[in-house]
């Protein structure tokens, strides 16, 4: 299953309102899309919001992410948390099995 690494540096000042434009409008419509939300945090003192983002289903990551960017609900969230993010960064990530 892939997963993504996302790690978002947030405007000064604005993380209290990311959280909660995140956490009201892309947590749930991800969960409606069918990917996971493999877990979530802050780094205040860096003002960052760190997550991991989760799919396996049966179409690609790059056709999946551009049906949810391209969906009604995502081009009409409002507030939309991508207007407060200074930087985004994302790595696809791979787990490691130290057993094996």
């Amino acid at each position: 299953m892939p997963s993504q690494l996302r790690i978002y540096t947030i405007n000064r000042g604005k993380l209290d309102d990311f959280v909660q434009a995140w956490s009201a409008g892309v947590y749930p419509l991800r969960r409606r899309f069918g990917y996971s939300i493999d877990g979530a945090w802050v780094i205040r003192e860096r003002n960052e919001f760190v997550w991991i983002l989760s799919y396996d289903g049966p179409d690609a990551w790059e056709a999946k992410e551009a049906a949810y960017y391209r969906s009604s609900e995502r081009v009409n969230m409002d507030p939309n948390p991508a207007s407060l993010i200074a930087r985004p960064d994302q790595w696809f990530i791979t787990p490691v099995r130290p057993d094996r």
